[in-house]
């Protein structure tokens, strides 16, 4: 009997696996297209067949066997990209919350906001965005929700609170001392620096944002003032990279640039001023440069009437053609670029608005788009991830009905946009 007691048990214990269904089919879906610009800088591919199962690109190619179970998406004479990368994004912003409007703008409002400006923004053909700024980790919050399937976005790398100095561009200087304000990231000296990223790794940030110098949209300061201290950045450069965080400083002034960089700061954001050296430095250090170059637009035509401060449009004048000058010239010296917009401080979903400047500004149409896929990959650390169309990345696909290495404003008019092989819109059809 005993024998048999253990017999019967053991087919108990046997009986799920043996028993259990076997794992469903994979979803297959076939996307074709004309042509394929590939986000890798060689010619377009034509015609695109692009094979995606369960949400992965398993295959790319002219001449694709279409597995039998897999659901085509047929966009005729449309060109298919890799989902764009915006790398300086604030979507928990908006062009509303900016001079004493934002005191107004509580942080669950910011977080709502974002849960808007992130479904425009995908929309708008942006499949990965990462975001540098945003007050009490509103920003880590619309990550989780979009990870977990509750509302749509891009892909979200996000840093939380900017770190910067009491009284610097990442602190906010609009009330008056008997309020003691201070803005979530403040953190003066070192160690403090060293705690804050420590804090905000602790609280989810997956990179460190930095305030290096001033800037245009706060109150009291100058660009092109220094701010952090060739030490701070270093020690928040050393800690975050020992932590496996990236640092991107906002940095508009000639000596704050070059001091962030040769502090091992990651990727210089705005670089308004930069000069030859700051130029020179950055090639041989391999620093990515973010300029936002097409916002200036935006600030000049429409800043007063959504509330920037009339000083922000003064020291905006002085800043957007030189910004872009200096962009042509970090480009022609051949130094890495990636491509970041600013968004929230124009209307979100404009962002692919700034690709015309970088080819008004020296880049050719490929180079314009390579910034915003395969080079800003690379930036991200997700090269293995997202920036090309090749088999082992996401399948996040845009595409346009003209095309792009014609009229890069193409891009400004995506109609078909596609996140881990999930079609989000498609007006092509």
């Amino acid at each position: 009997m005993k024998g048999i007691s253990r017999i019967a048990l053991a087919l108990c214990l046997l009986a799920p696996a043996m028993f259990a269904a076997e794992p469903p089919p994979p979803v297959r879906v076939v996307v074709k297209a004309a042509r394929l610009i590939d986000g890798r800088g060689g010619p377009p591919a034509s015609p695109a067949v692009v094979l995606i199962e369960n949400g992965m690109i398993t295959a790319v190619g002219p001449a694709i066997a279409v597995p039998p179970d897999a659901k085509v998406v047929d966009l005729g004479s449309a060109t298919l990209l890799p989902g764009l990368i915006d790398m300086h994004d604030h979507l928990t912003g908006s062009p509303a919350n900016h001079g004493y409007q934002s005191l107004a703008f509580s942080t669950p409002r910011e977080a709502i906001d974002g849960v808007a400006a992130a479904r425009t923004t995908l929309f708008a053909g942006f499949t990965t965005v990462r975001n540098v700024g945003a007050g009490g980790f509103a920003d880590v919050a619309l990550r989780d929700a979009i990870n977990a399937g509750e509302v749509p976005g891009p892909r979200l790398v996000v840093s939380g609170p900017a770190l910067g100095i009491t009284g610097g561009h990442c602190d906010n200087n609009l009330l008056p001392a008997e309020y003691h304000r201070t803005s979530d990231g403040v953190a003066d000296g070192p160690w403090q620096a060293r705690a804050k990223v420590r804090e905000n790794v602790k609280y989810g940030a997956d990179v460190i944002k930095i305030c290096a110098s001033g800037g245009v949209l706060s109150k009291g300061d100058q660009p092109g003032t220094p701010q952090y201290s060739p030490e701070e950045m270093k020690a928040i450069a050393e800690e975050a990279h020992r932590l496996g965080r990236k640092v991107a400083a906002h940095a508009h002034g000639t000596q704050s640039i070059k001091e962030a960089i040769q502090a091992g700061i990651d990727s210089i954001e705005h670089a308004s001023l930069i000069d030859d050296e700051g130029i020179r430095l950055a090639k041989e250090h391999g620093t990515y440069l973010v300029m936002d170059i097409y916002n200036d637009d935006f600030i000049l035509q429409e800043g007063l009437k959504v509330g920037m401060l009339p000083e922000s449009i003064e020291k905006e004048k002085q800043l957007g053609r030189a910004q872009r000058e200096n962009f042509r010239k970090a480009f022609q010296a051949g130094v890495k670029m990636a491509f970041g917009t600013d968004g929230g401080v124009y209307p979100h979903g404009d962002n692919a608005k700034q690709f015309a400047y970088m080819v008004q500004y020296g880049m050719t149409p490929m180079q314009a788009i390579q910034a915003a896929t395969s080079s800003a990959a690379d930036l991200l650390g997700w090269k293995d991830r997202v920036g090309s169309v090749e088999p082992g990345k996401y399948g996040d696909l845009i595409a346009v009905a003209g095309d792009p290495l014609s009229d890069v404003r193409a891009l400004e008019k995506v109609g078909f946009v596609m996140k881990g092989g999930e079609v989000v819109k498609n007006e092509l059809k």
